[in-house]
């Protein structure tokens, strides 16, 4: 018999190298699910461990190697900290994702750092991770994993996008749930605001100042991959292989190419989420770039944009790999085939049981 309370820590790291989120959660299930986040906490990377994760892609086998254990350590001791911080005390399992360095499922590949065995070890309570890993193996793209707990805690939204490092979608088409990558979003408007001298641009302030490029917009818009049926995923490997060639080639301002990389997020979410009087929910960082909010309700004039609570905004993604791990202990479906493309619905993720 399952229990129906459970007490666990969500922990993201995601493309936008915002930093490691973490949310203390309790999950409940009568006759559906529901939650709570307790405490929640973002700790910022430092200024050497920003580089090193900007510029793993380049890393040799044994480089990374190096790389998996310190980030382990590093992963380790946030999590304790935050224990210690809150004081927490009921705590069923760790459910961390890991940081994604590598994504290629095309090649049946993809890296996510910090899910070695040690962590365990170092955090003293049970661990689930590892999620994207069997997913691959299984054929499918390890991507987008969020789309389960859309559809178990997110159910009356038409619509659940997240706006991080790249904007995701999820929806029900015809009684199946649907989901996939849609577009880079922080991983380049970040690069642009860098350049700047800024570490994000606020509010799309610097975007919202600068002039719309229409033949940049066309050529980003005819990339290959956003005529490409899902499921699909992207990675920082499309970005550099694909976007930063484009947005290179063209000698205009740093703030003409921020407006014009929000319009052509807002117009490829737009034709996604088209359906008529519909409602979508907005999560992730990009919820507070008001500009390419903005951009968004331009295209989308007969949707209801809802913007939660800022622990949802800034916590969803660490909430739901917290359910994810919750579904994995119950040995319950936590990935869909229908979203990733994998043979079959799984119930994927490794255990690494806390040591008595």
């Amino acid at each position: 018999m399952f229990k129906e309370n459970y007490n666990v820590i969500g922990v993201m790291s995601g493309t936008s190298l915002d930093g490691v989120d973490l949310a203390y959660i309790k999950f409940n299930y009568t006759d559906h699910w529901s939650f709570e986040i307790f405490q929640s906490e973002t700790v910022s990377y430092s200024e050497e461990w920003l580089n090193k994760l900007k510029n793993a892609i380049h890393f040799t086998t044994s480089e990374l190697e190096e790389l998996n254990f310190g980030y382990t350590k590093l992963l380790a001791s946030i999590i304790s900290d935050f224990i210690t911080k809150h004081n927490l005390i009921e705590i069923d399992a760790v459910c961390s994702h890991g940081h994604t360095i590598l994504h290629q499922p095309q090649n049946g590949f993809t890296l996510q750092i910090g899910n070695l065995p040690l962590i365990r070890d170092l955090v003293n309570q049970t661990i689930v991770c590892d999620f994207r890993v069997q997913d691959v193996k299984l054929g499918g793209q390890g991507a987008p994993l969020v789309p389960v707990g859309d559809e178990l805690l997110f159910s009356e939204y038409d619509y659940c996008l997240n706006l991080g490092g790249f904007s995701n979608v999820s929806f029900n088409e015809n009684g199946i749930r649907i989901a996939f990558d849609i577009s880079p979003v922080n991983t380049v408007l970040n690069f642009y605001a860098n350049e700047l001298g800024f570490l994000y641009d606020d509010a799309g302030n610097l975007a919202k100042s600068g002039n719309l490029n229409q033949d940049l917009l066309r050529k980003l818009n005819d990339l290959d991959f956003y005529k490409a049926p899902y499921p699909k995923s992207l990675g920082i490997e499309f970005v550099n292989a694909e976007i930063f060639p484009i947005m290179h080639s063209f000698s205009i301002d740093v703030k003409d190419k921020l407006c014009t990389f929000v319009e052509h997020i807002a117009l490829q979410i737009a034709n996604i989420c088209s359906k008529q009087n519909s409602n979508l929910l907005v999560t992730g960082g990009g919820a507070y770039n008001r500009f390419l909010i903005d951009r968004l309700c331009n295209y989308l004039p007969t949707t209801k944009i809802v913007i939660p609570d800022d622990k949802t905004i800034q916590f969803k993604e660490a909430l739901i790999f917290g359910f994810l791990g919750v579904l994995k202990l119950r040995n319950e479906i936590n990935v869909l085939s229908s979203v990733t493309g994998a043979c079959k619905n799984h119930s994927s993720g490794v255990v690494y049981n806390k040591m008595l």
